[in-house]
């Protein structure tokens, strides 16, 4: 059904909107969310003294860049999906790749990153203040709903 298509592309277009509206933030507000990769990779309010701020920097540029990649990779998936909205279902379904790339790798930021890494590596899970797993799982349960969907086959129309 083309409508199931639509959907595919403009939940791709959303997920796009979203990761580069967070890049954008994360770039123009650059004090207030470095400060928060530097509480957490510091342990200040949990165990204080365990990283350097080059290690915070280093980072929050990959984050952010990493957020950046994501942001293109689905905004390219879906252009590339509404480009082969009327085709045979094997090239639409082929053209899914640069979605289920911007899937795995947002899944390695906000589960791997904030939650395995930042997480329990860094127990952020301990703070009252810098805790970002709540967000973190609400990012990539989003993800993981349109990488499920997005990978269902399509059929011709």
């Amino acid at each position: 059904m083309l409508i199931t298509r639509y959907a595919k592309i403009v939940m791709s277009l959303v997920l796009a909107a979203f990761c580069l509206l967070v890049t954008f933030d994360n770039i123009t507000d650059y004090g207030t969310n470095y400060l928060f990769v530097q509480h957490v990779m510091s342990m200040d309010t949990t165990f204080p003294g365990n990283t350097h701020p080059a290690v915070w920097r280093a980072a929050y540029a990959a984050i952010v860049g990493a957020e950046g990649i994501i942001g293109i990779l689905f905004l390219l998936g879906a252009f590339r999906l509404f480009q082969l909205r009327n085709a045979e279902a094997t090239q639409f379904n082929a053209g899914k790749t640069y979605i289920i790339a911007a899937c795995l790798l947002a899944f390695l930021v906000w589960f791997f990153g904030f939650m395995v890494v930042a997480g329990e590596w860094f127990a952020m899970w301990q703070s009252a203040t810098w805790n970002g797993q709540e967000a973190a799982f609400r990012f990539y349960v989003a993800v993981l709903g349109v990488l499920i969907f997005v990978n269902q086959p399509d059929a011709d129309l």
